[in-house]
């Protein structure tokens, strides 16, 4: 097992330093992205994103692909970039939902916006599954289960067999009793926690 996010909710998605965001490869490789004005992105997003990257290279090709809690709308961007097939971007904010789409269009690619509670989403929304989930949702920076967050149940049916669910959260949260799930991976990077989960389809 490797190791990767979550848990008052203030949203640590974003700071009040400016940090330019890009796509790091692909068709829209060294392009700038967007970020909404009253925030900037924290600055290891960049380098957090590479090493997701490099660790999807032969499964986002062809995928299909969600971006929860999608801010820039950064990761399913990325993944565009590099070949994924579709990319559902769900962000509840006015502000950032117009970015999602002004980046899109600046990059030249094509997706999916939602604008809505993520929770809700999952609960109201019937979809083909996806290979790839990507999930940064604000930090409640607080040790704790990850397997306590609402979050996790509610994604199960959106992941086709063997789909990957990639979870950003605080980095002090781990995964400690979820026998339905398998830990592709953990790492974590300072307050920042990535875990790669695959649901244990059962026979």
């Amino acid at each position: 097992m490797e190791n990767f996010k979550s848990a008052t909710v203030t949203d640590h998605r974003y700071i009040r330093k400016t940090m330019p965001l890009r796509v790091i490869s692909g068709s829209a490789g060294g392009l700038h992205l967007k970020s909404p004005k009253r925030h900037a992105l924290r600055p290891t997003q960049d380098r957090i994103r590479q090493v997701i990257f490099s660790s999807l290279a032969e499964i986002v090709p062809g995928a299909r692909v969600l971006d929860l809690y999608a801010g820039t709308g950064s990761f399913g961007i990325e993944a565009l970039s590099r070949g994924a097939s579709a990319a559902v971007f769900v962000e509840k904010e006015a502000e950032a939902v117009r970015c999602i789409r002004d980046n899109l269009l600046h990059c030249h690619l094509s997706g999916d916006v939602r604008q809505s509670d993520v929770l809700s989403y999952l609960a109201s929304t019937s979809v083909s599954p996806f290979d790839l989930v990507f999930a940064d949702p604000p930090y409640v920076k607080t040790a704790g289960p990850l397997e306590d967050d609402l979050l996790l149940p509610k994604i199960a049916p959106f992941l086709a067999p063997r789909g990957l669910f990639v979870w950003e959260h605080f980095a002090d949260r781990t995964l400690q009793n979820a026998p339905d799930w398998e830990v592709v991976r953990h790492r974590t990077y300072g307050e920042t926690g990535l875990t790669f989960l695959r649901l244990l389809r059962k026979n």
